[in-house]
């Protein structure tokens, strides 16, 4: 009961005091409004301070109500740090790196949505490491491709040789992730790409210490030169093919960088020279084919001439008559427009000839039950069927 009649005598107090108040504001203007102006403050005027004040409040808070009313107020722009120091593929590359491996994403879909986008790119470049480099040019993604996706595939092979020049399983288990991915960067272009090494380990070794710090500017720098060194002289740390059946398969998937299990089966089913041969083609650069777009009336010679004009380089696929099969300029097929005009498609040539094999007819019912994304369908119609065959 104590407590609560002492909240009602709070409460009854904060009343009185809020009533005193308002009630000193209102004497204070009356007096305001009554008194002619005079350059010296009358007694009155001094010891009338406390309203005065809170008449200041008033006036703030009817300020803000203002600006309220208004909208809200654009935040100042927020300068960006530039690096122009720093190799904008390599940055770029090691950022993608650890999406793909602590974010789950894939690396073939953020090739997709990184064509042409060099801004969204550095965008991620910005949150992740704290500051941007100069912009992408074409030449920039392309590498950003090609080491991501050679990193990926050689990572197994890469691993180990970390692992062997820092002479520490620990070390490299205990490895900050951003770290990690600026050493197989490093050694993917020095190891696999034979990029100038010297070049390769300045670049690095920059964006360690910039991203990271110092110190880890100088590992890195430790371990790239060491296997600069160990190249040259033709002696880098590989595994030796000896033991058992385990022991081997083990080897072999580190020397070619494929899943111990996968060696094994490939190993039993086509013997250890087939399976080397399968590796090697497996983890090859990728080539792209292109298809001509039959169904819109593009011949294969029309995309040929297109390709001519942007000095495209290409080759005749062997097997589909539609087909062109490219190894380089994706990036210039696709500023110029030719996919999303719908002159040609990026499709596998094995995808081509299962709808070749199929030989769809009008009067045939198909039904995919593993359409995504629906790069056979749009091939397959064309050739025989009409709109009033298709049921959707």
């Amino acid at each position: 009961m104590s407590r609560q009649c002492y909240v009602r005598l709070d409460w009854r107090a904060r009343c009185s005091i809020s009533m005193a108040h308002a009630l000193a504001l209102g004497i204070a203007l009356s007096a305001r409004t009554s008194q002619p102006p005079s350059p010296s403050p009358s007694p009155s005027s001094r010891s009338s301070g406390r309203p005065s004040r809170l008449a200041g409040r008033n006036l703030r808070s009817n300020a803000s109500d203002a600006a309220r009313r208004r909208g809200p107020v654009s935040p100042p722009h927020k300068t960006q740090k530039l690096n122009p120091e720093v190799s904008p593929h390599r940055a770029v590359s090691a950022v993608r790196l650890m999406r793909v491996e602590l974010g789950g994403a894939f690396a073939d879909l953020l090739n997709e949505r990184g064509k042409g986008s060099g801004d969204n790119e550095m965008a991620y470049v910005e949150r992740t490491l704290g500051f941007r480099t100069r912009k992408l040019d074409d030449r920039d993604l392309r590498l950003v491709t090609d080491v991501v996706g050679g990193t990926i595939r050689w990572r197994r092979f890469l691993d180990h040789l970390i692992v062997s020049l820092c002479h520490d399983q620990s070390a490299f288990r205990s490895m900050e992730p951003l770290l990690l991915q600026i050493l197989r960067i490093g050694m993917y272009e020095i190891v696999k790409l034979d990029m100038p090494p010297y070049a390769v380990v300045d670049e690095n070794v920059r964006l360690a210490k910039v991203a990271l710090r110092p110190g880890a500017g100088n590992m890195v720098n430790g371990i790239l030169r060491k296997l600069v060194r160990l190249k040259e002289s033709d002696a880098l740390p590989l595994p030796k093919l000896e033991g058992d059946d385990r022991a081997q398969a083990r080897a072999l998937a580190t020397l070619y960088s494929h899943p111990v299990w996968m060696v094994r089966r490939w190993t039993k089913y086509f013997g250890r020279e087939e399976a080397i041969k399968l590796m090697v083609w497996n983890n090859s650069e990728p080539k792209y084919s292109l298809r001509a777009n039959t169904g819109k009336g593009v011949t294969r010679a029309d995309l040929v001439k297109q390709l001519d004009m942007l000095e495209v380089p290409y080759k005749l696929s062997l097997n589909m008559e539609d087909f062109v099969r490219i190894k380089t300029g994706m990036q210039i097929i696709i500023q110029a427009g030719l996919l999303k005009e719908g002159t040609c498609a990026v499709q596998d040539e094995s995808a081509g000839l299962v709808v070749s094999l199929l030989d769809p007819q009008p009067s045939d019912c198909i039904i995919d039950c593993c359409a995504a994304p629906g790069g056979k369908t749009p091939h397959g119609i064309p050739l025989k069927w009409t709109r009033d065959d298709l049921c959707y």
